[in-house]
């Protein structure tokens, strides 16, 4: 198992990931995506848009605005709900959240069976708590030219209600059959008690949802089928080992208030076992409450057997950047002297490395520039790499997980065959430049 420290090192190193507004000493919970993780991630990210849209034809995309209506997150429940147990130390006044002090401990937690545990101030070691208090996690805003109560609006926590509010649209547009579901992707704001663990748990977010309607006799088939399909993406689209995924079933005191099932797809992370995605049931919690709070009808006709019902709700959803840590997590070896990022060919930045064995020599840079461009028009993602001794240049390779370094030299020259290295068994092959 990797260690957190060492897959934060190579984020850092090899420009994946760097700490928010660092050059300012940086800002909590927030994390920039460098030039790679860029890469990785837009792959990674298309591969999801892919196996849960593209490839179907029940589900359809939209993308939302960030800032909506505030009569959204009070019909949603996030409002009045949306709030983590947030404790004070008396004595240095740092913040926490309750339940990460306690081992074991759930949201629910309470003032009495907190000073129970009798858990000391990670700060300043004392043991002087406030009473737990509920602390909503929205960003509020203001819109408009005036600051006053009228132009409060919030940076949406999440992307569901982005799909919900938009649901009429697509059935007045599209009218899909039923079961049919919504997608979208987007940036989610959560101002977190106490961001950590890197990635895992951020003030900024990314997120990939689907709300995907049903008929309320059919739920429990589809819930089953849904299931079985995140575990196909995580596995075979994403590459994740299967036993590094375990599921937990949510027992009512701890899922989300909108949440009659939900099943939460867990991944060993370098800390310990982390939520990676979730399927929550939301029955017609969303769409009733949209009705009851704008008056328009959310019902869908049948339309074969004319029945008009309100559709329940299913919901996978996975954040952007703890899957980017799951993938990073699997992948990150190390053996004898390399660290090698063993990432499946369909998710790394670069595809092929070009290099011309000795960059003094022209002749061996002009075949090895032809060979570049030639591969660079098939297959875009394709870097070139010339300094330091050929070693150096796989070691790098290795730790941004190329797959394949191609290393042109004086054979080259003579058959046109280049030698193609292996980045997972590090064997080399000679290959005729147009079987490329």
């Amino acid at each position: 198992m990797s260690k957190l420290e060492d897959v934060v090192s190579l984020c850092k190193r090899r420009g994946f990931i760097f700490p928010g507004s660092e050059v300012y000493g940086g800002m909590a919970g927030t994390w920039d995506f460098g030039p790679l993780g860029v890469m990785l991630k837009r792959n990674m990210m298309n591969a999801w848009w892919g196996f849960w849209v593209d490839k179907r034809d029940d589900i359809y995309g939209v993308d939302a605005a960030i800032i909506m209506n505030p009569k959204t997150w009070e019909a949603s429940g996030h409002v009045a709900t949306f709030a983590d147990p947030l404790v004070e130390c008396k004595e240095c006044h740092g913040r926490f959240r309750a339940d990460k002090l306690v081992d074991g401990a759930t949201e629910s937690i309470t003032t009495e069976e907190f000073l129970k545990a009798k858990v000391k101030c990670p700060t300043c070691g004392k043991f002087n708590w406030d009473e737990i208090k509920k602390f909503n996690m929205m960003f509020q805003t203001h819109v408009g030219p005036v600051m006053d109560d009228a132009s409060i609006a919030y940076l949406r926590p999440e992307t569901a209600q982005g799909i919900f509010t938009n649901y009429k649209s697509v059935i007045d547009t599209i009218y899909p059959n039923m079961p049919f579901g919504i997608a979208q992707q987007g940036k989610a704001f959560r101002n977190e008690i106490s961001p950590r663990d890197f990635i895992l748990r951020d003030r900024e977010c990314s997120q990939m949802e689907i709300e995907y309607f049903v008929h309320p006799d059919s739920w429990e088939e589809e819930f089953e089928k849904m299931r079985k399909e995140q575990h196909e993406f995580l596995e075979e689209v994403i590459g994740l080992p299967a036993e590094m995924i375990h599921e937990l079933d949510v027992p009512a005191e701890d899922r989300a208030h909108y949440s009659k099932r939900t099943i939460d797809m867990m991944f060993d992370y370098p800390n310990g076992e982390e939520e990676l995605m979730g399927l929550a049931y939301r029955t017609d919690f969303d769409l009733s409450n949209i009705q009851n709070a704008s008056g328009k009808s959310m019902e869908y006709r049948d339309k074969v057997t004319g029945e008009t019902f309100i559709p329940h709700v299913i919901e996978p959803s996975i954040g952007v950047e703890r899957l980017f840590l799951a993938i990073l997590t699997a992948a990150y070896q190390e053996e004898d002297d390399r660290v090698v990022l063993k990432l499946p060919e369909n998710l790394a930045p670069y595809k092929f490395c070009v290099s011309p064995l000795l960059k003094n020599k022209p002749e061996l840079v002009q075949k090895a520039e032809e060979v570049y461009k030639a591969l660079k028009e098939k297959y875009i993602f394709v870097t070139w790499d010339d300094s330091g001794n050929i070693g150096k240049r796989y070691k790098k390779q290795d730790e941004i997980g190329t797959p394949k370094c191609v290393v042109i030299d004086f054979d080259t020259l003579e058959d046109g065959t280049v030698t193609v290295r292996d980045r997972d068994t590090t064997e080399q092959k000679r290959v005729k430049i147009e079987e490329l």
